[in-house]
């Protein structure tokens, strides 16, 4: 198995526009359309040859969003300023930042279609 084992995740959203605006504003990045038939799809940025995760925010029909059994973090710089974002832009903040001993810092946030997530950084 690689260092890093997950090597896609998904996000299931009710509004995927609103989702866009959401994941685009809280992270600072520019998602991407993705052609797939039946399913509206935007991929977060990806560098395939990085180590780590890539992965996508879809409109699937009849597939719920919201509250799951798998948590996805986010790295950033400073999770705290992710979580205000989150904040912000229609999301909640779930837990504030808090330290996770030597190993950094996380945030946990909802955004607006009931999806939490975690925000990591080391200070």
């Amino acid at each position: 198995m690689n260092p890093n084992p997950v090597g896609w995740f998904e996000i299931y959203v009710q509004d995927i526009d609103r989702a866009r605006i959401f994941y685009e504003t809280v992270l600072e990045v520019t998602l991407e359309a993705m052609d797939f038939p039946g399913i509206e799809m935007f991929t977060f940025p990806m560098d395939h040859t990085a180590p780590g995760a890539g992965g996508a925010i879809l409109k699937v029909p009849d597939v719920p969003s919201g509250g799951g059994g798998t948590m996805v973090y986010f790295s950033c710089e400073d999770c705290a300023t992710e979580a205000a974002r989150a904040d912000a832009s229609g999301g909640d903040i779930v837990q504030a930042k808090m330290q996770i001993g030597e190993h950094g810092f996380i945030c946990v946030v909802k955004d607006p279609d009931g999806n939490v997530f975690g925000l990591h950084s080391m200070q």
